[in-house]
């Protein structure tokens, strides 16, 4: 089982003057994806009790997400308001003071975590946003510490709550030097690191602790590469998109589905272990960006079932 730490808020998406409320958050977005996908996981949030948190239940349940570790909180539900540009590409206003998402306390989290859990995601918003995400970094840290999981993280920068670039920046590096999977945006990285070329920063992240760093490109698809090894590049498919939103945690899922089940997420736990095949990583890497591009074809965060998509790589 893979178990995914984080936010799961509510996206309300509109024209300015109707709006629709969905489920969202990169966490939540990506345990459905994995969920769909037939990988068992569940989801670490603290969801609030109010009619926005029941809607969010209701969402993870009906997609088989387990929320048996799942924290009720009093706080109300985290909000954003998410506005699509003429590509489709999503811009977002939060609403964040005070919501249930960024309360977390050291004994709301599992210690240990049950030995049926093989790997642990976690990123974006809640591993950013204060009291919270010190307690999850400290967890995390633990988790890296006792070896018995695989750490997957994404940083999920949003900007404009994180306004502080190098404190930013030092936390990110902080936190991936606790992962052994790290999946980013080259957008994430060129607002980290203005200066440095994508290939640069790849391989610099390769050097800090993970055994897997990937960048994905929007449409020119994604590259990765492992400490002391090559870069693998692939394209994406082209496709006619609606919008963007949630394709970047469809690739995520898409990525740690196909890990999992080829049994190479304790591979990348063991640093003496032998570097991931050229071919199977590219394969991944294209799995996962067909998934991110049907993503793309059809409105929100909705990722592909098992049976939309032909995943030959996950097989």
């Amino acid at each position: 089982m893979i178990t995914v730490i984080g936010e799961a808020l509510i996206d309300l998406v509109g024209d300015g003057t109707v709006y629709r409320a969905t489920p969202g958050g990169s966490p939540l977005n990506v345990a459905v994806g994995l969920a769909r996908l037939g990988v068992p996981c569940a989801l670490l949030a603290r969801l609030s009790s109010d009619t926005f948190g029941s809607q969010l239940r209701d969402h993870l349940r009906r997609n088989g997400v387990s929320l048996r570790h799942a924290v009720s909180a009093a706080e109300p539900t985290t909000l954003a308001f998410a506005f699509l540009d003429a590509e489709g590409s999503a811009r977002y206003e939060f609403y964040v003071e005070g919501t249930a998402d960024w309360q977390w306390t050291q004994d709301e989290l599992p210690s240990p975590l049950p030995a049926e859990v093989t790997a642990v995601h976690a990123g974006s918003l809640a591993v950013a946003l204060p009291p919270g995400a010190p307690v999850l970094e400290e967890f995390l840290r633990r988790e890296r510490t006792r070896g018995a999981v695989t750490l997957s993280y994404d940083p999920n920068i949003r900007p404009h709550l994180c306004p502080d670039k190098e404190a930013t920046r030092a936390r990110v590096e902080r936190q991936v030097r606790l992962a052994h999977v790290v999946k980013a945006s080259a957008e994430d990285v060129a607002w980290l690191y203005p200066d440095t070329p994508l290939d640069e920063v790849l391989r610099r992240w390769t050097t800090l602790g993970p055994q897997l760093v990937v960048l994905t490109l929007g449409a020119d698809g994604a590259v990765a590469r492992q400490p002391d090894g090559p870069e693998v590049r692939v394209d994406a498919p082209t496709v006619r998109v609606v919008d963007t939103v949630g394709a970047g945690d469809a690739f995520t899922s898409a990525l740690l589905a196909g890990l999992a089940r080829r049994d190479l997420l304790a591979v990348l736990r063991d640093e003496r272990a032998e570097r991931l095949r050229h071919d199977l990583l590219a394969e991944l890497l294209a799995a996962s960006c067909r998934v991110a591009a049907f993503t793309c074809t059809r409105p929100g965060a909705d990722p592909p079932t098992r049976d939309e998509v032909d995943l030959d790589a996950l097989a």
